[in-house]
């Protein structure tokens, strides 16, 4: 399974892909996995957005819901990143540091991965 997804992470995007509010690609690439293709530029946390942002406007689950990092770290060039939300399909080690209160499993919430690591970037259009 984990294969499978890591070749469908680098597979050009389908037409369908969600867009997340940061701009960045999603896709459910298993029951309880979400892959985020690699973007040029972007940060680790930017990767935690998109499939946060996916997890909570197209797959319509609570911000409660924990979300894991399937795919282990250190991220390679050119690598999108494999999320789930299954925590035993999860990297170990591959998790956000966490400060305050909740669990200590690598996990954050899905609410957390979108308020705390989305940022809206406005496209610079020349006329």
């Amino acid at each position: 399974m984990r294969l499978l997804a890591i070749l469908l992470l680098l597979a050009p995007s389908p037409a369908a892909a969600f867009l997340a509010r940061n701009g960045m690609e999603a896709v459910q690439v298993g029951t309880t996995e979400i892959g985020v293709p690699f973007d040029s530029g972007k940060m680790d946390t930017d990767y935690w957005c998109a499939a946060g942002d996916f997890a909570q406007r197209a797959l319509d689950l609570p911000v409660t819901t924990r979300l894991w990092r399937a795919s282990p770290k250190p991220r390679g060039a050119g690598d999108g990143i494999l999320f789930t939300l299954d925590q035993s399909n999860k990297a170990e080690g591959a998790g956000l540091s966490q400060f305050g209160a909740g669990p200590r499993d690598g996990s954050i919430s899905i609410g957390q991965a979108v308020s705390a690591h989305c940022r809206i970037e406005i496209p610079f259009f020349n006329h």
